[in-house]
């Protein structure tokens, strides 16, 4: 049995995938009180998927788990405790083969089994995919990054200017008043 080694890359990704872990309970996937953990993939299709990647071009473990991420539009990392496996397994099947290259990572190429394995089972890897690619549509409805970038950016702006020992009480007064304005329009959007 083949083993694949995790360098620091893997590490960082592991740690990534935890945070983005499983899904399940709330619309946009993620975690909250009383949802259930579940996986992003039924039995077998993360073989599917990951033999997808490499039929598209020879892959390495850190690739594929950044190619689910990427197709996810981030929402979803596999760990490497599932993807490696996943890798040594597609191998000792005979579905893919490694493939030489620079450095330490080995890549790993489909077989003509690999493509025929694919093909027999075209609506499995088409729906695992379509999951990626809808789950990447809910990312980008849900992705709260600019908020959360706004709300940083307000909170420097009041502690710069709020610190100051010029701050008069009209000026806290003011800076209420527009708070609270924006939490209105914010409101009514």
């Amino acid at each position: 049995m083949r083993h694949f080694h995790f360098g620091h890359r893997e590490h960082d990704a592991a740690r990534h995938a935890m945070r983005h872990g499983f899904f399940g309970g709330r619309p946009e996937g993620g975690r909250g009180p009383g949802s259930e953990r579940r996986r992003m993939f039924e039995s077998g299709e993360l073989r599917l998927v990951l033999l997808k990647l490499i039929e598209e071009q020879p892959r390495h473990g850190y690739d594929l788990i950044r190619e689910i991420e990427n197709r996810s539009g981030g929402a979803y990392a596999p760990s490497p405790g599932v993807v490696y496996p996943t890798m040594t397994l597609l191998l000792d099947m005979g579905l893919a083969e490694e493939e030489a290259s620079e450095g330490p990572r080995k890549l790993l190429a489909i077989t003509e089994a690999g493509r025929a394995h694919l093909a027999e089972r075209a609506d499995e890897v088409a729906t695992a995919m379509a999951r990626l690619a809808a789950l990447a549509k809910v990312s980008a409805r849900t992705d709260a990054a600019p908020v959360r970038r706004a709300m940083q950016n307000l909170k420097a702006a009041l502690q710069d200017r709020l610190s100051q020992e010029s701050v008069t009480r009209e000026v806290q007064l003011e800076v209420a008043r527009l708070i609270d304005e924006a939490a209105g329009k914010i409101e009514r959007l």
